[in-house]
């Protein structure tokens, strides 16, 4: 039997915000357990909770980013479950009412351009943690989580492979740092993935039994939990067996998904509105000022770099893929003064990428500075060094704070573009190879090769290769 696999993600991305969603308890990572929770947090006897304004206006600014409809009324309700990390017995979240609601993401794959619906993107508060290691058998409580301000982003079932999934998580990803709603760092935490994985018949309209996966915190874990959890299910139903729905969890170690527990309805954990928060009203006013803070989209941008810079999809995908990529890009065209911007891209995505991603380094930390690699590109475009001169500048520069113009002085690597001196060392190379000029001449073209590194041996490299290719074939002739 051929089978089709439906797809759904639940993406929690924790915003920026410098307070907690309910409380002006800081949000900062890595604070000593238990000393970003207040009394609103831990939700102590006679305390309310109050509303982040900051936290309302980056939701908005998704929503209008995806095309979604923003509510101007939402309502905040109380989803009860009991768990160690959760102080209160209860989480703030929305339920029947979302802040945003029916919006869509366009995703490309495999060349394939894709419409992801989203159904809807509700705000929530997160729960504690629960840490495990070092505590002799027992179970250690952090609060400091509690309260922090998230924005769970729901898809339609529209993913049919894994490799779709991610390319859908990437994307989003990507909006929410270009909107800096969120900084997506996942070992923090700050954007990670639940996944509901089902299967079902090919051609059959009605959706297979699904398993929810857990708290995947990075790309590959999403791809490599999915394909686990297709396998399983398919194997599964065709030994005869049937899916449960139920919570897994993804062992990375093992590569496979375990049980956690049985999947729980809505109705499992008593949503009601919360009596402590009034419901949430956004005015048209608030909607329009937010509108205007937007900056320009990853697609937005993709498009205008084919246009003004005459890229290809491929090139403009790659260079848009963050907001700080995009700006460093531009910086590095604006500052080559008027130089290809086809050849600022090669650097930017070739060199520089290579030694980024050699040293674990972001492109916002790169060592080579805009302006300083936009120097180098000057003198490649002027024929000051070559090609594989350039290389060689490219690595000085990564090692100091010197310009391209003072390494090329210090090192002595200004190209050769003298005719009359490129012609001296042609002859004498050619009179002191007679055999392999006959061999050329009498139709061994091979040879050119030999002839243009013998040249190049010569001057150290620094001859200018098109001069010196159109010399050689001169005199060769």
């Amino acid at each position: 039997m051929e089978w089709e696999t439906v797809i759904g993600l639940e993406i929690h991305a924790q915003l920026a915000t410098k307070s907690k969603i309910f409380s002006g308890a800081a949000t900062a990572y890595g604070a000593e357990p238990n000393t970003q929770a207040c009394a609103v947090d831990l939700g102590l006897p006679g305390v309310l909770p109050v509303l982040n304004r900051e936290a309302v206006r980056m939701a908005v600014k998704f929503g209008l980013a995806i095309g979604a409809r923003v509510a101007s009324f939402s309502v905040f309700a109380r989803k009860n479950y009991f768990y160690p990390d959760l102080p209160k017995g209860y989480q703030i979240s929305q339920y029947d009412l979302p802040v945003v609601s029916t919006g869509h993401l366009n995703i490309s794959f495999d060349g394939v351009e894709k419409t992801v619906g989203i159904t809807r993107a509700h705000l929530e508060e997160d729960a504690g943690k629960s840490l495990h290691e070092d505590f002799h058998g027992f179970t250690g409580i952090d609060l400091n989580r509690a309260g922090t301000p998230l924005l769970e982003i729901v898809s339609e079932p529209d993913l049919r492979s894994a490799k779709e999934a991610v390319a859908y998580m990437k994307k989003l990803h990507a909006l929410v740092r270009y909107l800096e709603i969120c900084d997506g760092n996942m070992q923090e935490g700050s954007f990670r993935c639940d996944a509901n994985v089902s299967v079902r018949p090919r051609g059959q309209e009605k959706f297979g039994t699904r398993a929810e996966i857990k708290n995947l915190n990075s790309f590959r874990f999403v791809e490599r939990a999915i394909n686990y959890e297709i396998e399983r299910q398919i194997e599964l139903l065709e030994g005869g067996g049937q899916v449960v729905q139920e919570t897994r969890l993804y062992d990375a170690n093992k590569d496979e998904t375990r049980s956690m527990r049985t999947k729980e309805e809505a109705n499992d954990y008593r949503y009601f509105p919360d009596p402590d928060l009034l419901p949430l009203e956004i005015s048209s006013d608030f909607i329009e000022d937010v509108r205007k803070d937007l900056p320009e989209l990853p697609d937005e941008k993709r498009d205008r770099f084919k246009s003004q810079y005459g890229l290809n999809d491929y090139d403009a995908i790659v260079l848009t893929a963050t907001r700080e990529l995009a700006d460093y890009y531009e910086a590095v065209v604006a500052e080559s003064a008027g130089s290809d911007p086809k050849l600022c891209a090669n650097w930017v995505m070739g060199d520089l990428s290579g030694a980024l991603n050699k040293a674990g380094l972001e492109i916002e930390k790169s060592p080579v500075e805009a302006s300083r690699l936009a120097g180098l590109i000057r003198r490649i475009a002027d024929n000051t060094i070559s090609g594989k001169l350039a290389k060689q500048v490219f690595e000085a520069l990564w090692e100091s704070g010197d310009t391209a113009d003072a390494i090329i002085e210090k090192q002595g690597l200004k190209q050769i573009t003298d005719t009359g001196a490129i012609e001296k060392i042609i002859d004498e190379i050619i009179a002191a190879n007679p055999e392999q000029l006959a061999q050329y001449r009498a139709g061994k073209d091979k040879l050119f090769g030999f002839f243009v590194g013998q040249a190049m041996k010569a001057t150290q490299g620094k001859a200018n290769p098109q001069q010196l290719n159109e010399l050689l074939k001169k005199k060769l002739q």
